[in-house]
């Protein structure tokens, strides 16, 4: 659930937006009538929430949908759409500026026209929504309710005056971006992910808290776009939770795109001045002042929980968010939890779809799914990206028994003929079956699924170095991988009986 009352829903309110408030949040929207016991209310019209109603929908299954704010949740609002929009702008800007070294000549420079990036972005968001609409929605027999939820008892939700009785109900409510505990912050207008996409002015100056994946790329994407950007993080390195190789080879790639890079940096305090802002941060001993005309908070995320009374619903939750087992049921056997929402979930909007399918499955049909079984890989869209799916060694419990085969993207043709060999193709293996992958190069969030694919049907580097790609490409570096187990298994013994091989045949 997207929004709060008080606030507004979107910014500017220029013809994309209000396309795009007409499909997932449509001012004259009414409200259903409501009809007996549905099989399946959703709380949240967000990835988790759509697919949950529309797969339950299709199935024949009567459903109601609730939404406060915008349909499409964090994904296509305020996340992976925009974000990505952003990027892509972002990518053609640092391409120009490094076409000499391709033998390309560009006169006259490379000029970022803001407004009109951020103009397209919202014309892009408007033309995905009819995808995620309430009227699309409706067409698939959902009953869609436009307003604040909150659960009145162990089968009832009460919305827009209505009161909906539900044999299974699923939470989807999302997250949202939540401030860290800087002195000072209260005072000072901040941006967070959400209110960031409303910009129509390029700040001259940004300061970003947090050197997560959400920090990092849009770090690179304005500093791309002419922006002195300083990147804050309190850990000694950018995308901590990454392979720290990967980590290098970005906090790299930042510095040559002009950001400023502040790790290891504990926040003091944040105060006014002048017409812009000042953050006091502290590395042990030492204070330094960063200046800024605008704050980007791209540090830590809260369930949206506050408004729904879980507790008339008998479903236990933490600040972390609301509590479910392995088939994401909650303390009440009726209600399941699918999403951002979910405490220790994943959280990345392919996630929340899987876990929505997990959720039709094992409430509509008394299945038995468990979420502990999914492989999900992730990407952070940075420019090389960097994506991972499964184990690797740094993980507990793993590092004993995982084996690691590094192929650099130096080593990859595609890789040197476009100029772009800084990254690898890492992958973790246990006797030559795939447990993990970490890749850093153009287009990692596509090549990762290669590796998650291998991870879900048991596969082996064997396989790998038995499958055949297009040359040149990056995912060469696959087979690569594969060929180097291989001659791993060349060991002393088989070689000398290779080699009495090889003598008796040449006395035939």
């Amino acid at each position: 659930m997207t929004g709060m009352a008080d606030e507004p829903l979107v910014q500017p309110l220029d013809e994309a937006n209000r396309a795009l408030l007409s499909q997932v949040h449509p001012a004259d929207w009414p409200v259903p009538e409501g009809r007996g016991t549905y099989d399946l209310v959703v709380l949240g019209g967000g990835t988790a929430g759509l697919v949950s109603a529309a797969g339950a929908a299709g199935l024949g299954a009567r459903v109601a949908l609730i939404e406060r704010g915008l349909l499409g949740g964090d994904c296509l609002n305020t996340g992976c759409v925009p974000s990505k929009a952003l990027l892509r702008s972002a990518r053609a800007a640092g391409e120009a500026r490094r076409a000499a070294a391709l033998g390309v000549r560009l006169t006259g420079g490379v000029e970022v026209d803001f407004p009109a990036v951020m103009a397209r972005m919202r014309q892009r968001r408007a033309a995905i929504s009819p995808n995620d609409s309430a009227a699309r929605l409706r067409g698939l027999g959902v009953d869609v309710f436009l307003g604040t939820a909150r659960f009145t008892g162990p089968r009832t939700v009460e919305v827009a005056g209505r009161t909906l009785r539900f044999r299974r109900a699923v939470v989807a409510t999302g997250g949202r971006p939540v401030a860290p505990p800087i002195p000072g912050l209260e005072e000072v207008r901040h941006l967070t992910s959400e209110t960031l996409f409303w910009l129509t002015e390029r700040p001259a100056r940004l300061a970003i808290a947090g050197g997560g994946p959400i920090g990092c790329e849009m770090a690179q994407a304005f500093a791309r776009f002419g922006t002195a950007v300083t990147l804050i993080e309190t850990a000694d390195r950018v995308l901590p939770r990454e392979d720290p190789d990967a980590s290098a080879v970005i906090a790299r790639q930042l510095a040559r795109d002009g950001v400023r890079l502040e790790t290891g940096a504990q926040f003091v305090r944040v105060e006014r001045a002048g017409g812009g802002v000042r953050l006091q941060v502290a590395r042990g001993d030492t204070f330094s002042a960063i200046d800024a005309d605008a704050v980007l908070l791209a540090a830590g995320r809260a369930p949206n929980i506050e408004s729904l009374d879980l507790d008339a619903a008998g479903v236990r939750w933490s600040r972390s968010g609301v509590e479910v087992d392995d088939r994401l049921r909650t303390s009440n056997p009726r209600v399941y939890a699918a999403g951002d929402v979910v405490s220790g979930a994943f959280r990345f909007t392919h996630a929340a779809d899987a876990m929505a399918r997990i959720v039709i499955q094992n409430a509509l049909f008394y299945g038995r799914r468990p979420t502990s079984a999914l492989v999900v890989p992730w990407c952070t869209y940075t420019d090389p990206e960097v994506a991972h799916v499964g184990a690797s060694p740094a993980a507990p419990g793993t590092a004993s028994r995982l084996e690691t085969i590094t192929v650099p993207l130096d080593e990859v043709d595609r890789a040197v003929v476009d100029d772009e060999t800084e990254g690898f193709v890492r992958v973790h293996h246990e006797r030559g079956r795939l447990r993990g992958c970490t890749i850093v190069a153009p287009h990692a969030g596509d090549l990762i699924g290669v590796a998650a694919y291998a991870l879900t049907r048991g596969g082996t580097l064997e396989q790998f170095a038995a499958t055949i790609h297009p040359y040149p490409t990056i995912g060469e570096a696959f087979r690569r991988a594969g060929d180097a187990y291989r001659r791993t298994r060349l060991t002393p013994g088989v070689r000398r009986w290779l080699n009495r091989y090889f003598a008796w045949t040449r006395r035939g």
